[in-house]
């Protein structure tokens, strides 16, 4: 009963969740800014973090801290939409699919099976 009770009182920080919004960088967000459009490659160079930019009036934004940055700067200025678990107190969400234009574009699930694939062939 006394367990029940502590495990009450804990405040859940994580739920899933559906979030779209366009990937931006973190420095261009952070700036105030978007990224500029036509220059992907150059951005993609210098930008170590890509966030999906929710609302830009308001600077809201989501780290997707387990996906990779190669992923991300592939689709920088799209909007996507990612399911996934958001923990709003850290601005994240832990991906679990991301989808553009109504197809999933990357999932937990291509990334793992692409892995084993690949560890066949070496």
């Amino acid at each position: 009963m006394i367990i029940s009770a502590v495990f009450l009182m804990v405040p859940i920080l994580a739920i899933g969740a559906t979030v779209t919004g366009s990937v931006q960088g973190f420095l261009c967000v952070t700036q105030g800014t978007v990224c500029p459009i036509g220059q992907e490659d150059p951005v993609a160079a210098v930008e170590n973090v890509f966030v999906i930019l929710v609302d830009a009036a308001k600077g809201d934004y989501y780290f997707v801290p387990n996906v990779d940055r190669a992923v991300m700067s592939r689709h920088i200025g799209e909007t996507v939409t990612i399911e996934g678990t958001v923990n709003k107190a850290q601005k994240s969400i832990k991906a679990s699919s991301i989808t553009k234009k109504g197809k999933k574009v990357w999932t937990t699930d291509m990334e793992y099976e692409t892995l084993k694939k690949l560890q066949k062939l070496g």
